[in-house]
């Protein structure tokens, strides 16, 4: 059983707020106060300190909320066995790339087993990791950059990332210079998306950045952004998955760019995780 300090210590990482913490826990205030000061007169250490007015988590801080995160997540694990769940339940998220162009297929042989049952979380990777961290899932397919320091992982795949445009665009089926990139409607998912952390590590890598673009359109939807793509829009750039089962759009590449991204598991450092894994694994 976790111990309700525990509980208020990683809220507060959450919020960072003592009165919005003790609000979400139907707490008082300085019930939230005793119970951070109990955990650091317990572990010998500051966790919170403030910055005029802003609180700040100490390195302290942030090395036991990574092992709470981590029995958080096994307690969740440990109640499903005692209460003889039948059957494997998995948890899962995915970034959009991966949720909607990539695992449908494995997922389908994984639910050819009766008795297995699943639940997916399609979102952007900021969003995964954090549901990650609270011990939401059991592990998350992640396209994007993550803190490998934090978390483990394991490669799922590679895939090309490429320039997308409609077949009747100028740009399709060619190599283009980079400055004709910059007078184009670059179509561009949303903060915290994996796919747009890529481009932004591509553009940087080759001396550039999103202000040159004279025109971005940014959104967090595939469906809206291929049908920009088909009536010529705009460009994007993502993984040739995305591109490679619609006819109505066309790659192009960039010359002199060229990258081949990776997509991995991501999950905690527990038992449980690597189990999760490694069973949904057998069913590629």
């Amino acid at each position: 059983m976790i111990d309700t300090r525990i509980e208020t210590f990683l809220t507060l990482c959450r919020v960072m707020n003592y009165r919005k913490t003790a609000e979400l826990l139907n707490m008082t205030q300085p019930a939230v106060t005793q119970h951070i000061k109990y955990l650091e007169k317990f572990y010998g250490c500051r966790l919170f300190l403030y910055d005029g007015k802003s609180l700040h988590m100490t390195e302290e801080a942030q090395i036991l909320k990574q092992y709470s995160e981590n029995i958080v997540y096994q307690e969740k694990q440990l109640k499903g066995r005692l209460t003889r769940q039948e059957g494997c339940r998995l948890a899962i998220g995915a970034t959009k790339t991966i949720g909607e162009y990539v695992i449908a297929g494995h997922i389908s042989k994984y639910l050819r087993v009766p008795s297995n049952h699943i639940s997916v979380n399609v979102d952007n990777t900021e969003r995964l990791l954090s549901a990650l961290s609270r011990g939401e899932l059991d592990f998350a397919l992640i396209e994007g950059v993550f803190d490998r320091t934090r978390y483990r992982s394991r490669l799922y795949k590679q895939e090309a990332f490429v320039g997308l445009c409609g077949k009747n665009h100028p740009f399709a089926e060619k190599t283009v210079a980079p400055g004709l990139l910059w007078k184009e409607n670059l179509l561009l998912r949303e903060e915290g998306s994996g796919t747009r952390n890529i481009l932004a590590g591509l553009l940087l890598a080759n001396n550039y950045s999103f202000a040159e673009f004279e025109r971005i359109t940014t959104m967090n939807s595939f469906g809206l952004m291929t049908r920009l793509l088909e009536k010529c829009s705009g460009i994007t750039f993502s993984f040739r998955s995305v591109g490679e089962n619609n006819a109505a759009l066309s790659e192009f590449k960039v010359a002199g760019w060229e990258i081949t991204p990776e997509f991995h598991y991501v999950f905690l450092d527990t038992p449980y995780s690597e189990q999760a894994v490694e069973f949904f694994e057998t069913f590629r």
